[in-house]
């Protein structure tokens, strides 16, 4: 299995000035989803976003169909416990089997965005959506409040570094290109998901994606750096 991977250079990466470029382009990328997430926390904390998120949740779930809907569970299964509880605990060791330290150990970091959900829905406090007329709600071993959406943010931390991993570290690049497009796929699924369930409000689902974007970037950008250090000391 080790002969399938191909770290890269890190020397030569953080030298090239193609390299450089789009590190500082992640670098404005992330602080302008961090911006997007406070700024979709405050219209919600000022319950501004209701009428549009009620809106969103009512379009989403009428144009439904059994296909899409069979999809959308699959898509979030994985988000739920007590698959939740064990398939990043097996990424990390899957990573340190492949004799990978480093990079289980930011796996373990990436995981670290289900304690950045927590946090927020504590200071939150947003009802989830309740059924009645306009509303479906799917039932689901559900917890905590509905801001931000927890699947939503894990996903874009662990699935998103995982495929980072990927298309870094995976030689065959018809292999490489098949991994990432389905993990970018699911990670693209999930918020819409989420609100078709009708789990979570579509705010909630949009600043997930910009506060998980924001942590992705920056565990990455820490991860190249130690990556270029260990390797600049290494006889």
């Amino acid at each position: 299995m080790t002969e399938l991977l191909a770290p890269p250079d890190p020397r030569v990466v953080a030298t090239a000035p193609t390299a450089v470029r789009r590190g500082r382009e992640a670098a404005v990328i992330e602080r302008l989803s961090l911006l997007g997430f406070g700024a979709i926390f405050a219209l919600v904390r000022a319950r501004a976003s209701d009428a549009l998120d009620l809106a969103i949740t009512v379009k989403l779930q009428r144009g439904s169909n059994p296909v899409l809907a069979r999809l959308m569970e699959a898509v979030s299964w994985p988000g739920f416990p007590p698959q939740s509880r064990i398939i990043p605990p097996l990424l990390v060791a899957g990573l340190a089997l492949l004799r990978l330290p480093l990079e289980a150990v930011a796996m373990v970091g990436a995981w670290g965005t289900a304690l950045v959900a927590t946090a927020v829905k504590a200071a939150m406090h947003r009802p989830r959506p309740v059924a009645g007329v306009d509303v479906r709600v799917v039932a689901a071993p559900l917890g905590g409040s509905s801001f931000p959406s927890g699947h939503t943010i894990t996903y874009v931390g662990i699935y998103g570094f995982l495929a980072y991993l990927v298309h870094t570290l995976l030689r065959p690049v018809g292999l490489r290109r098949a991994i990432v497009g389905g993990l970018l796929g699911v990670i693209a699924l999930v918020g819409p998901s989420r609100v078709q369930q009708g789990h979570h409000w579509f705010t909630d689902v949009a600043a997930s994606y910009l506060l998980g974007a924001s942590y992705l970037l920056a565990l990455t950008r820490l991860y190249r750096g130690i990556k270029a250090r260990g390797s600049s000391e290494a006889p």
